[in-house]
């Protein structure tokens, strides 16, 4: 750890910089320079390749090409050059278009093109599409993320899929499932919402001041300027607004927030589970010689990776939560309030992807314990009381729910005190067999099939 992640105010640039550093490329100041550059010289060339728009330019294939390579070739001294831009307009996006007039006129022919860099545009043209085309990019790195923990979930869920347990409902012994299909559950669950936020359309809007087209109109009251700035939109992958104010409302980014915080929660309530599982003794950790789990308890082994996700995930949440709410909320045409908000979501992705790891690795150290399992299974033969009553219904004794709740309800049985009972029935030998024939090992329902096949 160098002496900048020692002193860094944030564990996000200092103890975990190097689980959330590949970030840097989506959420950094340097990032969101690079964003608005790109959106700057995207709509500089879209401009150039209209014929309607007899003023601007035609870019030759050189031209064009040196343009482009302005996005590609980006680097940190640009970054710096643009904030010392800034330090004298005291404005980000202007510092920006400064910036790119110094680069472009010193191209060959493109002084003609400075007059047409930030044409018609108003900073939140600029800022909510960099914005839009972070997050889509930012979020499909989460999606892959997120896959791999699916398919490590999948991978457990197949090989504990016939480890039968105890499962617990309000914290008592309740009927057996397998560890396999409660793993199973979790992946359903996470597919199912990653499914939902792959769904989410990424909305920009480029429609000048306070989203009339007041500017392009007055240049060029001949052009069909919404279907111009619709199909610019469309042509860098996002999904137009036609209708604003001076900034993209943001609807659009709450539901991708809320479905993240969704996710977050699948992946908090694993966590907890596993926690319980750990403490209850139904899985071992792998151990390292060199840690240590107690600075006084020697013997400690502690589940601190999903200690660690369950954090993270409850900080991650929060700033998510806080910009769903916030940023669809703007004073008449706007305010600059989400401004600073907006550079917030670095940090929540930060923490999801934190979370995600220490899942990871937690997930890796746990093995099952077989021994503790079966013992907890033998030690609660009254679960099987739903099993007995439900044949005896099918057998058409009456009252065979009271009796088995006159049996079970608060006490804890033993195998022979259950085929005490059993033998007590008025009812045929061979459906007595068949009872006697369950165990808690064998009332596993499909568990085993729909962990096996998730």
């Amino acid at each position: 750890m160098n002496e900048d992640q020692l002193q860094a105010i944030s564990p996000l640039d200092g103890r975990y910089l190097e689980k959330s550093s590949h970030l840097r490329q989506y959420f950094s100041e340097s990032a969101i320079m690079r964003y608005r550059v790109l959106t700057e010289i995207k709509w500089l060339i879209f401009l150039s390749q209209n014929k309607d728009l007899n003023q601007v330019p035609r870019l030759s294939k050189d031209l064009k090409n040196l343009l482009e390579d302005i996005i590609s070739q980006f680097s940190i001294e640009d970054a710096k050059r643009i904030k010392s831009i800034e330090k004298e307009t005291n404005h980000d996006v202007k510092a920006v278009e400064y910036f790119l007039q110094e680069k472009i006129k010193n191209l060959p022919d493109g002084n003609d093109l400075i007059p047409f860099i930030h044409f018609a545009c108003t900073s939140e043209d600029i800022n909510n599409i960099s914005y839009a085309l972070m997050l889509k990019e930012a979020t499909a790195l989460q999606i892959k993320e997120l896959n791999l923990l699916i398919d490590t979930l999948r991978k457990q869920s197949h090989h504990w899929a016939d480890d039968t347990m105890l499962s617990r409902t309000h914290g008592q012994a309740a009927t057996p499932t397998t560890m396999g299909k409660e793993f199973a559950n979790f992946v359903y669950r996470l597919n199912q919402q990653i499914n939902t936020l792959e769904a989410i359309e990424y909305r920009a809007k480029m429609n000048g001041a306070v989203g009339n087209f007041n500017a392009h109109k007055i240049a060029y009251p001949d052009i069909n300027w919404a279907d111009l700035s619709e199909t610019f939109i469309k042509s860098i992958g996002l999904t137009n607004n036609p209708y604003t104010t001076q900034i993209e409302p943001h609807d659009w980014m709450a539901e991708l927030f809320h479905s993240l915080i969704r996710i977050n929660n699948i992946c908090l309530d694993l966590s907890k589970d596993i926690w319980m599982y750990i403490s209850l003794g139904y899985f071992k950790q792998t151990i390292k010689s060199s840690e240590v789990g107690s600075s006084t308890m020697p013997h400690k082994v502690n589940p601190i990776d999903f200690e660690n996700a369950e954090g993270n995930i409850g900080l991650a949440n929060s700033i998510l939560d806080h910009l769903a709410s916030k940023l669809v909320i703007s004073r008449l045409q706007r305010d600059l309030s989400d401004s600073t908000a907006l550079r917030n979501i670095g940090s929540a992705f930060a923490y999801m992807t934190i979370a995600n790891q220490s899942l990871m690795k937690g997930l890796d150290k746990i093995k099952i314990n077989k021994d503790v399992i079966n013992n907890d299974l033998e030690s609660n033969q009254e679960i099987l009381a739903e099993a007995i009553q439900t044949i005896l219904r099918r057998e058409q004794v009456e009252d065979a729910y009271e009796h088995l709740k006159e049996l079970t309800r608060g006490r804890t049985l033993d195998k022979d005190k259950l085929i005490s009972f059993i033998d007590s029935l008025k009812i045929d030998e061979s459906v007595k067999n068949e009872l006697k024939e369950l165990s808690p090992q064998n009332y596993t329902g499909l568990a085993s099939k729909l962990a096996k096949e998730i």
